[in-house]
């Protein structure tokens, strides 16, 4: 029996609709230090533009993973439009802001600035004042609206020889933790059945994200788990990557994915924090339990955005100054979390 996402297909904004289905020549943009929502929804609204005529050009300030290298169509990333390329649209796919585009947008700002927009997001702290900015944090990836948006362009979830399925499949795996999150809705998991249907091969690509870490990726993960540290009462646990690590286990930054997630696994903690050392600023990704503190209120006070239960920040200090300041802050707001267990 077919899975019919008509009824979840009202969801995309007309102008959104109108915008990339008349689209010819479109700049289809992810962000920084790319995942698997950003790059799958990237690659799947450039499989939608095609597939009714026209040519898109996908770009990401950094080189895409090799985590990643199994998505049909991941080689067509570049890390700078086109030059001289005659564009007619500008397409950001998960970008919490512009400036998550990263440094390539500073390289070319008058073809960023000048182009029309169209932002497809699902992060909370997204403000989407663009008149074609769509953002859904009900949506639990990026990936799961630009499937609904393939719904209402009438082109076939199997498209492009099942490339489309397995690039919104992988966004929808890896921002759910292939479906252990909270934010798996029922709108979810009827748009994962069908992608499902459409021949995404789910079991392998959860595997790929989730079950497969090569042997410098787990030496990195020993290293950062071996500093964890508590806050007094529990509430509040973190580690830190430092950038020798990276050297000294042989891993990249992108090892660095799934960290964050096993230090949310602590049984007492309140929030999880990973701090990442990045020259004289320090990344942050926070994890907090359901019910208790909003994560984008720690990240926000730093700049950062995301969602309730998942957010990060850049902290614009060396990591020394930065951790007391951040734990600090997650202390406070960990200390008014009330339990009836506690």
């Amino acid at each position: 029996m077919s899975v019919d996402l008509t009824p979840f297909a009202g969801s995309v904004p007309t102008s959104v609709l109108e915008a990339v289905g008349g689209t010819r020549a479109p700049l289809i943009a992810t962000h920084e230090n790319p995942d698997a929502d950003t790059i799958g929804a990237a690659l799947a609204v450039a499989i939608l533009v095609e597939a009714r005529g026209g040519r898109a050009t996908l770009v990401c300030t950094d080189p895409i993973p090799d985590l990643y290298a199994f998505l049909p169509g991941v080689e067509r990333f570049r890390t700078d439009p086109e030059p001289g390329a005659a564009y007619d649209l500008l397409v950001v796919c998960d970008c919490g802001t512009l400036d998550r585009i990263g440094e390539m947008r500073g390289r070319h700002r008058a073809l960023f600035d000048g182009l029309p927009r169209v932002v497809v997001d699902h992060h909370v702290s997204n403000d989407g004042s663009g008149a074609t900015d769509w953002i859904d944090p009900e949506s639990a990836a990026t990936c799961e609206m630009v499937a609904l948006l393939a719904r209402r362009l009438d082109i076939p979830l199997d498209s492009a020889d099942g490339a489309l399925a397995t690039a919104l499949m992988a966004g929808i795996v890896m921002d759910t933790a292939t479906f252990a999150h909270p934010n798996a809705t029922p709108r979810t998991l009827a748009v994962s059945a069908a992608l499902v249907e459409a021949g995404a091969p789910l079991s392998d690509i959860s595997r790929r994200l989730y079950r497969t870490k090569p042997d410098a990726q787990l030496r990195l993960f020993g290293r950062v788990l071996d500093r964890l540290e508590t806050s007094d009462d529990g509430r509040v646990i973190w580690s830190t990557l430092l950038e020798a690590d990276l050297a000294a286990t042989g891993s990249d930054a992108a090892h660095s994915e799934g960290l964050i997630d096993l230090l949310a696994q602590s049984e007492r903690a309140e929030v999880s924090i990973l701090f990442k050392e990045t020259g004289m600023a320090t990344r942050i990704s926070v994890r907090t339990k359901a019910g208790g503190v909003d994560a984008t209120k720690l990240t926000g006070r730093f700049g950062g955005g995301g969602h309730a239960r998942a957010a990060g920040a850049t902290v614009a200090r060396p990591l020394g100054e930065a951790r007391p300041v951040v734990v600090a802050e997650a202390e406070r707001l960990a200390s008014h979390v009330i339990r009836d267990d506690t």
